[in-house]
């Protein structure tokens, strides 16, 4: 397995397609649920004669596709490319409008400096076994629950903010919600790190950040 780093994704030119936390994600707008179930069919054909599989939802109004490589990890290879430019040939062909600037995903990080000894207490709870942490990270193989992201941490005294979001966006998307955020009350804590994440707070003083996959490995 060959994990793609940031630029070769950006390179491959997956214009449907946007990187957030481990998989590349594409949105597609469907008139309705038949035309939806239309294009998953057509998917999960293409996708069992290569057998490589992309996470598929239909619900209102959209089809939301991600893939990824499940193999020591969660990463993009050359094998989703390939999946993510035949799943957009379909799209084309049924007709459906891609709308990759609306991709999110959720992550909720624990700042930890006990990775180890919490990770197995957070796995079988939030997944019902402990096989589900995979490197700093808790996956749901079925994606009911977001990932939970252990963010490496020095030993500290409480209280202090311990837990925040991560909010992955598509990178044209990340400044007009920023400013929407602020604008709502909220304030820019830290954007040296722009715009691979950027940490904002509440008007209460809790912390977000929004990433995206740009300046990143």
């Amino acid at each position: 397995m060959n994990k793609l780093s940031t630029q070769d994704i950006l390179d491959a030119g997956l214009d449907d397609w946007r990187k957030l936390a481990q998989a590349l994600h594409a949105r597609y707008r469907i008139a309705d649920f038949t035309a939806g179930a239309a294009f998953v069919t057509a998917v999960a054909e293409a996708a069992e004669a290569v057998g490589h599989h992309p996470d598929l939802k239909i619900t209102r109004g959209v089809v939301d596709v991600s893939l990824c490589t499940h193999e020591d990890g969660l990463w993009v290879t050359q094998k989703d490319i390939a999946m993510a430019e035949k799943i957009s040939e379909i799209a084309r062909q049924q007709g459906l409008t891609p709308e990759p600037a609306t991709v999110t995903q959720l992550e909720v990080a624990l700042d930890t400096a006990n990775e180890d000894r919490v990770g197995p207490f957070w796995s079988v709870l939030l997944t019902g076994s402990p096989e589900n942490k995979i490197y700093d990270s808790v996956f749901d193989p079925t994606s009911r629950v977001p990932g939970r992201w252990f963010q490496d941490t020095d030993q500290h005294q409480t209280p202090r903010q311990r837990w925040h979001f991560d909010l992955w966006l598509a990178p044209e998307a990340a400044a007009d919600r920023i400013t929407a955020a602020v604008a709502a009350g909220g304030s820019v804590v830290d954007d040296s790190e722009a715009p691979s994440f950027t940490v904002l707070a509440d008007p209460d003083g809790n912390r977000v950040c929004v990433c995206t996959c740009l300046e990143r490995d």
